[in-house]
């Protein structure tokens, strides 16, 4: 299909869908506009959805496994994008990224080790870390006018100096839009070898990466980074498909992927997702075209919200990210104290964003927006962002 549309406005009001239909029970006005959790409001490619309807006219979902042909169809995307191949037997297809995440702080941590992340930083990392009775760490990352970098120093004292047991990266970096450089991945990767630790790299948006940033596989630094590396990849984010739950994780070292497994059977889960497969193997064969125009569109949609901002409301600042397709936006300009902040957008702008405090105390006076969008639901939702910081 050489034409894919993402401009017209799909209702998801009234599908039990999390973006639209939860906003009371999460505390939220039943009338704000979401721009909140990581899903989009496309129709994936309709090249999924054909390999989904074909299954389902079979009528039967019992239990399946994966077969060669699904390694072959992941493993060519990444070989292709990335130029990375990562062996058959590295794969274990989980429900989620997150859930890997949990699996990997059970089987490599014990209760008291401490675990490294980088504030401000997707949420559900140190969530997992406290509910699994972990030590969390933050080594936060350095805010320069917009550009977040390491603190490598800090990185390194913290680890030491912790004993840190287990890194989990975000790569790339979700809320702030960084696709890290590859001598700032190889930094990373010298001195977690210099003190044993394991890396998870969570890389579920390496496919939204813009301009001439090249995103860099964690594992395919070196062979020896390989081998102490959780790898988790999913179609989700790319594809629109997390409620098939669906995620690719590759370990090469055998003895840790062993201790992996062994973890994820304690959490009593075996067999994966039927259609979570079959729209997962149509992804990665099929969906390149639809992806592609995707990304431009997205792309357009951060350059247009960075506009928008500029002429109506350049009190709140942004930078272009480098990958995913959240903004992050700095609503420092308004004067705010957090909760007035939250109550602005809630309340006066009427919009469902994630609030900056929920990625660590860093995130103070920030706001994350999913982009990811038709233009007119996103120019609404700014317009109301802009009149609602016009009162203040």
């Amino acid at each position: 299909m050489s034409c894919y549309d993402f401009d017209t406005v799909v209702e998801r009001h009234n599908t039990d869908c999390l973006k639209y239909d939860f906003a009371e029970e999460r505390h939220r006005p039943a009338d704000v506009l979401p721009f909140w959790v990581a899903d989009m409001d496309f129709k994936t490619a309709p090249e999924i959805t054909e390999a989904i309807q074909k299954r389902v006219q079979q009528g039967i979902f019992g239990y399946t496994d994966v077969k060669e042909h699904y390694y072959d169809a992941v493993s060519s995307w990444y070989t292709r994008r990335f130029g990375y191949t990562p062996a058959p037997e590295s794969l274990t297809v989980t429900p989620g990224v997150v859930f890997a995440i949990c699996c990997a702080l059970q089987a490599f941590t014990n209760p008291g080790d401490s675990v490294l992340i980088q504030n401000p930083v997707y949420y559900p990392f140190s969530e997992s870390i406290l509910a699994q009775n972990r030590k969390l760490i933050d080594s936060p990352l350095v805010n320069r006018n917009g550009h977040y970098e390491t603190d490598f120093d800090d990185f390194e004292n913290k680890i030491r100096k912790n004993r840190v047991k287990l890194f989990i990266l975000c790569s790339p970096h979700n809320p702030v839009g960084r696709v890290w450089k590859k001598d700032e991945l190889l930094h990373i990767a010298e001195i977690c070898l210099k003190y044993h630790v394991t890396i998870f790299a969570d890389e579920i948006h390496s496919d939204f990466v813009f301009g001439k940033n090249v995103h860099t596989p964690f594992p395919s630094l070196s062979r020896e980074i390989e081998q102490m590396t959780i790898w988790g990849t999913a179609p989700t984010k790319t594809f629109n498909l997390a409620g098939l739950q669906v995620s690719n994780i590759f370990i090469a070292n055998g003895k840790m992927r062993d201790t992996f497994r062994h973890a994820m059977d304690a959490a009593g889960y075996s067999q994966p997702n039927t259609l979570g497969l079959t729209a997962a193997e149509a992804a990665y064969r099929c969906g390149e075209a639809w992806f592609s125009k995707l990304h431009l569109y997205i792309e357009e949609n951060m350059n247009r919200t960075l506009q928008y901002l500029q002429n109506k409301e350049p009190r709140i600042q942004s930078v272009k990210p480098e990958g995913t397709y959240l903004m992050w936006l700095n609503c420092c300009g308004l004067g705010l104290s957090p909760d007035e902040l939250d109550d602005l957008v809630e309340n006066k702008a009427k919009l469902w964003l994630d609030s900056g405090r929920i990625f660590g105390h860093q995130g103070e006076g920030f706001q994350r927006i999913n982009v990811a969008c038709p233009w007119s639901v996103l120019e609404r939702g700014l317009q109301q962002l802009a009149e609602a910081a016009h009162s203040v």
